[in-house]
């Protein structure tokens, strides 16, 4: 009885392992690669019935500030997303911010003096008292920077 059970636990073990993907066989270079082009995610959670009032918010402080760093060449491109679906998930709004490459990112005193000159200090203090209110509007549940996978 103990030979049929261990062949049955040996028939099941093979089974199992030839039946399962190999991942180990998946390359980067060889069958993927990731794209130059990057993207800064945020996911938010925004109260109920506050959805709108968020919004006004970035469009004085987050999309205006993105629209300088655009103009700069600092950015590519930004996009706000919200959930059809606001009261479901840990989320319900998604800002992205997508850069040419991994080098947009590093901060440089010429990239912050250039973008401050265009900003404005006026801009920048009326964009610091609109977010001193967004804590009670919302809560950052993730950030993420993120690289498009691109097949061979």
């Amino acid at each position: 009885m103990r030979l049929k059970s261990l062949i049955s636990t040996i028939a099941a073990t093979l089974v199992l392992l030839l039946s399962a993907p190999s991942w180990a066989d998946f390359e980067l270079y060889k069958d993927y690669e990731l794209s130059k082009e990057i993207m800064s995610m945020t996911t938010v959670k925004v109260d109920a019935g506050k959805g709108e009032d968020y919004l006004e918010g970035l469009a004085q402080t987050w999309v205006a500030s993105n629209e300088v760093a655009k103009d700069l060449g600092h950015i590519k491109d930004y996009n706000i997303y919200v959930s059809r679906l606001p009261d479901s998930g840990d989320f319900n709004v998604v800002l992205i911010v997508t850069m040419e490459s991994m080098s947009d990112m590093v901060e440089s005193k010429k990239k912050y003096n250039a973008f401050m000159k265009k900003w404005g200090e006026r801009s920048y203090q009326q964009s610091k008292e609109i977010a001193k209110n967004y804590p009670e509007l919302r809560t950052i549940v993730g950030e993420y920077i993120l690289s498009r996978v691109e097949l061979q």
